[in-house]
């Protein structure tokens, strides 16, 4: 997966959340605990913690770069960045497109030989972009439940970033369904829906 792929996804994920209505951001995420304006939240942590990671001359192969994540409400989501909620829901996206750019930036500029710490395993920048794809195409999805919203992304996306990340998962399904039932959301024929899951970032080469 490359820097452009996680561009493509973020840009998309933005157009479509640009339509959510503006009373709907406290609903609650699809299957998740947490509402809209916190899943957001989650993905633009993500995508800035994946850019950070990378950020060091020598990246730490044995823990996180300890930013201080908050908890701003109980069994809200764990994040290091939190959008200002006198901004609205289009200074949310704008912090979200931000993040987003952070990692597509450090993913670009990275040496491919370079390896950061990941809790799934130590991964690579092409990793780092898969994940950022990941965490921006399922939790838009999950957005997408909770705001009434249609989100179907690229077959092309998916299949790149199931081939990255989840090299085990059905091959002669559609990709978007596949990557849903990948990441625990769904069901697909002949394979009921994942209680656990993880991602494997190992780098490939």
């Amino acid at each position: 997966m490359t820097a452009d792929d996680l561009d493509q996804a973020v840009q998309l994920a933005v157009a479509v959340l640009r339509e959510a209505p503006p009373a709907a951001w406290d609903g609650k995420a699809g299957s998740l605990e947490w509402d809209c304006w916190e899943t957001v939240e989650h993905i633009s942590d993500a995508l800035f913690s994946y850019a950070a990671t990378l950020g060091p001359r020598t990246p730490p192969l044995d823990a996180d770069v300890p930013f201080e994540g908050e908890r701003r409400r109980p069994g809200g989501p764990d994040s290091a960045v939190h959008a200002n909620r006198a901004a609205g829901p289009a200074g949310l996206l704008l912090v979200l497109e931000a993040c987003g750019a952070l990692l597509v930036a450090m993913v670009r500029t990275t040496p491919s030989r370079v390896r950061a710490y990941h809790s799934f395993g130590v991964s690579d920048p092409e990793g780092f972009a898969a994940m950022g794809v990941v965490e921006t195409l399922v939790h838009t999805h999950d957005l997408a439940e909770g705001l009434g919203l249609t989100w179907v992304p690229p077959a092309d996306l998916c299949s790149r970033a199931l081939a990255r990340l989840f090299p085990d998962a059905p091959a002669t399904t559609d990709p978007w369904p596949t990557l849903l039932w990948a990441t625990g959301r769904a069901e697909l024929p002949g394979h009921p829906r994942l209680a656990t899951w993880r991602w494997s970032g190992t780098p490939r080469s």
